[in-house]
């Protein structure tokens, strides 16, 4: 069975280190990168979809910005998907607050966000100087134009459709000090999928990240249910 991992905000897939260090030596995982460049949520689920194995069973994991894609491709029934799990994510806009000012979010830069506010809500107290590091190491990268575009397609998301017509197991990794996503959308994940499973971890939103021993656990538990 293969892992498919969708990164998050960043896109780079480089965040997912620390958790890829927890799995098994002989456990086949992939990593799916996004391009730097602005796109709609409909060319995310397009570009991962070329991404996925043609053959051999797998599950998917999309993490925070990319639990909507993750939906999409599960929706579309692909013929080897085993299972879907969410991390930290969400299917309609995760802030009011985004919804509400996004007219105004082309004006200004995510980068503009000072580090220790952008690392405050990424990480909170779970924050240790290495995975400080890796946050600011991933975005260095990444455009203001392709941050602003995934801001934007955050604002106008809703796969609550697509998640009831999901008939593979699914799981959702609720992370217990996320200042980001709040328990609300664990509940309407549950609310919406046909078969919800809910496990909540100790950690902030960037769970995999601070607490990937037991969220590997989790992970691998699901997937040999999903065999």
């Amino acid at each position: 069975m293969e892992l498919v991992l969708l990164p998050g905000m960043d896109g780079t897939g480089e965040l997912f280190a620390p958790l890829l260090a927890q799995l098994p030596l002989d456990m086949r995982a992939s990593v799916v990168s996004y391009p730097d460049r602005p796109q709609t949520y409909a060319e995310h689920e397009s570009w991962a979809r070329r991404e996925l194995p043609r053959n051999d069973p797998f599950v998917l994991l999309g993490e925070s910005f990319s639990g909507p894609v993750a939906v999409k491709l599960a929706a579309s029934g692909p013929p080897n998907l085993r299972g879907i799990i969410l991390c930290a994510s969400f299917l309609t806009c995760p802030s009011r607050a985004l919804r509400l000012l996004k007219p105004l979010t082309p004006l200004a830069s995510p980068k503009l966000v000072p580090a220790f506010v952008a690392q405050r809500s990424l990480l909170g107290a779970f924050a240790t100087p290495a995975l400080r590091a890796a946050q600011a190491h991933a975005l260095e990268h990444v455009s203001s134009r392709t941050l602003t575009a995934r801001l934007l397609a955050m604002a106008d998301v809703d796969v609550r459709e697509e998640t009831k017509a999901i008939t593979a197991p699914t799981l959702y990794l609720q992370a217990s000090a996320d200042r980001l996503v709040a328990d609300r959308f664990a509940d309407e994940y549950v609310a919406h999928a046909r078969r919800p499973r809910v496990m909540r971890i100790e950690g902030p939103h960037l769970l995999l990240q601070a607490n990937p021993v037991r969220c590997a656990s989790a992970i691998l538990e699901f997937i040999s249910d999903c065999r």
